[in-house]
């Protein structure tokens, strides 16, 4: 997949202004692609859009394929008869602005839903149907048949068991043993309906907004975290794809080693893929889930890719990732099975962190663009992050959602040697400014597609950082502010990508009525 030259911005769902405690799929949402589109913008690069889990990481999802039922948008399910105003716009979704009150979010946003799943099941049934539900509803059950099922019977245990880890339920239930199964089932069925509901709406404003998305010339850029939460409907329901003991615990689980961003290590806590069982399968498990993610994104990143060549493998009761070990992942073996059975799909490989010669290879023989980041660039070396040695064929950003933002980094993260490298190496003036500086030594480099974080663009400081990787609590919060996405913003982020042959051709003036 190659990219023609083009720009984009990275700005998660969460993190879009509007009413209701958090970004939407609604307005909020439609809002911003006008706002790309208007910015000369053909990517929209978002995180993973399922429902967050521990220290509400996106990348901590009690499922790999539902979506996040807090992005689901309140106003479009007024205007579908599901809701009224005063179900939703009196409750209390937090007091500030730029950001998520996540504990807020969840004491209201299901409630929320819950009147408006009684309510669509009330209105049924329509004289004249054969059947309970609208086929809208038999279209998404069907094509969501492979996973729906578990996360469904999964959440509704857990709400049952009052959010406890499935490794915690009576053991009958942490089992799956078939009768407690379906004894649950029968006395819970209303809850199992409740979930589906859920996921069947965020899908149908998924794929309403993507289509207005496209439509007004913006690809969706998504992301799917290599590995899936301990606590998720795929440990509970799919233990044979993981190193996991009878009892579903974990033997060795996954992290990375002491880096850039934590001289500990990180230690994620997912479990590891037993890839000799994925291998016998075909990697069957893997096609359905790269499958479900290009249904419903444009292009596809991978996090952390260097995982499928070489993993840190770290044992389930160490208390630091320092004490892991490489083991050797699939390589191309997946990706080959990948390209055989689905064609040349348009994936990006997050191909950071510590890179052995194999990784490179690895990137190399996928054909995946990788990811270039100019924080990482001045350590008074040549290194490869300079814009001077980017490739056309990759992705470039000044920083990504683990960075601190740019402002941030400039201010209080460079050193007095790498600041002065920085200057001369892009010629920084103090006419120009630093932001601007940098953001054009991303703009003006050879790669293909150059992506900013919505927070850069806007100058914002370090209190506006989306994560940093290793601290596990006060993050993932940050929103731009209703009046942040000017028009004057949007012509400003068009003539400097224009600049560098980036940006979009202006959409023609519409003819005045006469």
């Amino acid at each position: 997949m190659r990219f023609k030259r083009c720009s984009g911005i990275l700005m998660p769902i969460s993190s879009l202004p509007g009413p209701y405690g958090i970004g939407s799929l609604g307005e909020p949402a439609r809002k911003f692609v006008d706002f790309l589109a208007a910015a000369g913008q053909t990517v929209w690069q978002i995180l993973p859009v399922g429902p967050t889990g521990y220290a509400d990481s996106p990348y901590q999802s009690c499922s790999a394929f539902a979506g996040n039922p807090y992005f689901i948008d309140l106003d479009l399910l007024a205007a579908d008869g599901l809701l009224k105003p005063g179900d939703y716009k009196k409750r209390d979704w937090g007091d500030d602005a730029a950001n998520v009150d996540y504990g807020k979010i969840y004491e209201q946003r299901f409630a929320v839903l819950r009147i408006a799943c009684r309510n669509y099941l009330a209105r049924r049934p329509v004289p004249g149907w054969d059947t309970p539900y609208d086929d809208d509803w038999y279209r998404f059950t069907l094509l969501s048949a492979a996973w729906l099922p578990d996360y469904c019977l999964y959440m509704a245990i857990k709400t049952d068991q009052k959010m406890a880890d499935w490794q915690k339920w009576p053991e009958p239930l942490r089992l799956r043993e078939p009768a407690a199964l379906e004894q649950f089932k029968a006395e819970h069925a209303d809850d199992l309906v409740f979930w589906a509901f859920v996921q069947y709406i965020f899908d149908r404003q998924w794929r309403a907004l993507k289509k207005y998305a496209n439509a007004n010339g913006v690809k969706i850029m998504g992301d799917i975290p290599i590995y899936v939460a301990p606590d998720s409907a795929d440990a509970w329901a799919g233990r044979e794809l993981f190193e996991m003991d009878a009892d579903g615990h974990p033997l060795r689980v996954a992290g990375c080693p002491p880096d850039y961003f934590a001289k500990d290590g990180q230690l994620w806590g997912n479990p590891l893929y037993d890839w000799a069982y994925h291998k016998r399968t075909g990697y069957a498990w893997w096609l359905r889930r790269v499958r479900h993610a290009l249904s419903v994104y444009d292009i596809l990143r991978i996090d952390h890719f260097r995982g499928f060549d070489t993993y840190w493998a770290i044992p389930a009761d160490a208390p630091t990732a320092r004490t892991g070990k490489w083991e050797q992942g699939p390589g191309m073996d997946l990706f080959d099975t990948v390209r055989e059975k689905m064609g040349d799909v348009p994936i990006v490989a997050e191909d950071l962190g510590e890179m052995f010669d194999s990784v490179r290879k690895l990137l190399a023989d996928s054909g995946f663009p990788g990811m270039k980041v100019l924080q990482f660039a001045f350590t008074g070396q040549d290194s490869p992050d300079l814009p001077h040695n980017y490739p056309h064929h990759c992705v470039a950003y000044p920083g990504t959602h683990d960075n601190n933002t740019l402002a941030g980094w400039w201010q209080q993260e460079l050193s007095a040697a790498a600041r002065k490298q920085a200057t001369a190496y892009l010629a920084l003036t103090e006419a120009e400014g630093a932001q601007a500086g940098l953001l054009r030594g991303v703009l003006s480099s050879a790669a293909d597609l150059a992506v900013i974080p919505m927070a850069d663009w806007l100058g914002l400081g370090s209190e506006c950082r989306i994560n940093t990787p290793g601290e596990p609590q006060g993050y993932w919060r940050w929103r731009a502010l209703p009046a942040a996405l000017t028009p004057k913003l949007a012509v400003h982020i068009r003539e400097a990508c224009a600049r560098y042959f980036r940006a979009a051709p202006a959409p023609a003036a519409k003819p005045k009525k006469q």
